[in-house]
């Protein structure tokens, strides 16, 4: 499907996409989305955050997104296969960077994994690996360092990774292995410090978007891909943390 299209809105009416999107763009969806807004007036975006393969579930289930933001390419391949999500429309738009999290001045992160080990971290957090993107990279990146059995008593399991940080922002976990665009927000500067993760302790994580077969009629929702592609959706992900992919032509 071609992805330029014209799209006028009737008067006085605003237009309005629904976007799933997952939780490591939590603290940057506002700065994209205004950028998105600003290039098309009239327009009311509608975003749900949350774990991709949570999402890609309510997608197949007939959930009315228009928009999936996964934090892998796994999930919108695997709805385009399905026929869920419209071929041709698959956008890389980010690199996802795993970081230690801590919020006690105490732990030295930058010792990076081997800190888990320590007496003084009594738990840690990550995301589900069942279904959230960051939390399978977390785990292959323990199990990569021979920690992933050794370490299971410590650990602590959010839903998606914005909750495997809040158990880490209220003392419900010692230590946190997050999203980088999480930790280095504005809105948690000077609760914590964080170490990267090397990208080599884990697979890639490639984080794409996709159109959904709900939207295959929508072109705002192919206008929406098109920005993620622009220079200053770009600029924008750089600054919140991510890693660009190269530039593609869905």
């Amino acid at each position: 499907m071609a992805l330029a299209a014209c799209f006028m809105p009737l008067p006085g009416l605003a237009a309005e996409l629904f976007i799933a999107a997952a939780s490591d763009l939590i603290y940057c969806l506002d700065e994209l989305n205004a950028g998105f807004a600003a290039e098309n007036p009239d327009t009311r975006l509608r975003v749900t955050t949350g774990s991709s393969g949570n999402f890609a579930a309510q997608i197949r289930h007939g959930a009315p997104f228009d928009i999936f933001l996964s934090a892998d390419q796994r999930y919108p391949q695997a709805l385009i296969d399905s026929g869920d999500a419209v071929a041709g429309t698959l956008t890389p738009y980010a690199v996802g960077r795993l970081a230690i999290w801590t919020r006690r001045d105490d732990l030295d992160v930058s010792k990076g994994l081997a800190l888990l080990s320590s007496p003084q971290v009594r738990t840690f957090a990550i995301a589900n690996p069942e279904h959230a993107p960051y939390g399978r990279a977390a785990r292959a990146a323990l199990e990569q360092a021979g920690l992933w059995q050794t370490l299971a008593a410590k650990r602590v399991i959010g839903e998606n990774i914005a909750q495997a940080l809040q158990f880490v922002q209220t003392g419900n976990a010692d230590v946190g292995i997050v999203a980088l665009s999480l930790a280095i927000a504005p809105a948690l500067a000077g609760q914590g410090r964080y170490a990267i993760l090397p990208l080599n302790s884990h697979p890639r994580l490639d984080q794409a978007a996709v159109l959904t077969r709900h939207a295959q009629s929508n072109p705002l929702a192919l206008r929406y891909l098109h920005w993620l592609r622009s220079a200053n959706a770009r600029s924008i992900l750089d600054r919140n943390g991510f890693l660009l992919p190269a530039a593609t032509t869905p």
